[in-house]
């Protein structure tokens, strides 16, 4: 996969968490630098800050996280916000959004749903920078979801596609049925059932197109039970 990394600001003054969440944001290919305390963050956020998101806790020593926000709003900045905080009541939320956050998590969390809003804001604001997502011989577009296999288009559903992106973003780690629920079927009525079954249609386009080319089933979508699913392939990524 060809990324330049977004970059990410994470605000949060408990140490276990920011370690736990930072090296799980690099894991996932983002580049991420911390802040401990509002006053810091604030710093960190003056014009030409050049991060591609924030992930903001509200309660930090110095200045809370409101504050910070407000004055990144008054600064007219539109990068995306995702606050992260223990206070999760409705009229808590309301107000962080009506302040300009763009999404909202109380804690505790699932690393997975973090990990899937935050690449739904990135997306939304046109923070990834990607050119193409490749596995191998499988190549996908990021700007109009266009997929070859070996050179040859390979025709996929809209949420075939939405899936096997997910998939490409995630190289080498498992991405949880959760995840890919959050990202393909956002907020419809569906349960989680749906995931498996796109996910099997996906797999079976996989091999019917190598298969139609002649060529070895090179891309492959993995099972890893209790933990979720993966691209694999015999000779690796290429």
């Amino acid at each position: 996969m060809n990324t330049l990394k977004p970059r990410i600001l994470l605000v949060e003054d408990t140490p276990d968490i920011a370690l736990w969440l930072g090296t799980a944001l690099r894991q996932g290919g983002m580049a991420v630098q911390f802040a401990t305390d509002g006053l810091e963050a604030d710093r960190c956020l003056q014009p030409g800050h050049g991060f591609d998101a924030v992930l903001l806790d509200l309660q930090l020593p110095g200045q809370d996280g409101l504050s910070v926000l407000q004055a990144l709003r008054d600064r007219s900045d539109a990068v995306p916000v995702l606050i992260l905080t223990a206070r999760a009541s409705v009229p808590d939320r309301v107000l962080g959004l009506n302040m300009g956050a763009d999404d909202y998590l109380p804690k505790p969390f699932d690393l997975s749903e973090l990990e899937a809003r935050l690449q739904v804001l990135l997306r939304r604001h046109g923070r990834v920078k990607t050119t193409a997502l490749r596995w191998g011989p499988l190549e996908m577009q990021p700007e109009n979801g266009a997929v070859q296999l070996h050179g040859q288009v390979l025709a996929l559903t809209k949420r075939e596609a939405a899936a096997l992106r997910v998939l490409l973003e995630s190289p080498q780690r498992t991405v949880s049925k959760e995840q890919l629920h959050a990202e393909v079927f956002a907020d419809e009525a569906t349960g989680l059932d749906a995931v498996e079954v796109l996910i099997y249609r996906l797999r079976k386009k996989l091999e019917t197109g190598a298969a139609q080319l002649g060529q070895p089933p090179e891309v492959m979508v993995t099972t890893f039970r209790g933990m979720g699913y993966m691209l694999t392939s015999p000779s690796g990524p290429g």
